[in-house]
């Protein structure tokens, strides 16, 4: 079955290459609308990863109030000579803390891909702009061809 369908796969795929190579301005809008979707997916990227990293800021400052207080009930049982609790409670902020790195490390991570987003972003608007500037010269050069054709004609060259 498998089998059939990536032949099927790779059969559209030719014909579809075929007509594009044969209809110039269909594959121009083609290339056109599928810089507009990955720009669309990659705008939507961008603002799930915004609001992930805004969730993450949230859990880090929730997990800085437990920090600090579980710091103070920690030094309150040592001060009060309760050794076994003071213990319990010192595990518990090494925990939190270990929980913070890892909210750190995932924040950065997001950071990180974020960034990626936004270079394929600003990539993707740079191909855009040249490619209506090449739409411009392209225009120009039909223009051009078309006077030579009416100068021509009109010329009885042709």
């Amino acid at each position: 079955m498998s089998n059939w369908l990536e032949q099927l796969e790779r059969e559209l795929d030719q014909r579809l290459a075929a007509f594009l190579s044969q209809n110039p301005v269909q594959e121009q809008l083609f290339r056109q609308q599928h810089q507009l979707d990955r720009a669309r997916s990659l705008q939507r990227q961008r603002q799930q990863l915004q609001q992930d990293a805004e969730e993450q800021r949230k859990q880090l400052l929730a997990l800085a109030a437990d920090v600090r207080a579980w710091t103070e009930r920690t030094e309150r049982a040592k001060r009060a000579g309760e050794k076994e609790l003071s213990q319990r409670a010192e595990q518990h902020l090494n925990d939190l803390m270990n929980q913070g790195r890892t909210l750190w490390m995932d924040l950065a991570d997001l950071g990180r891909r974020f960034k990626e987003v936004d270079q394929q972003l600003n990539e993707l608007s740079r191909q855009q702009r040249s490619g209506v500037s090449s739409l411009d010269r392209d225009w120009a050069l039909f223009e051009a061809e078309q006077e030579l054709e009416q100068l021509r004609r009109d010329a009885g060259l042709s």
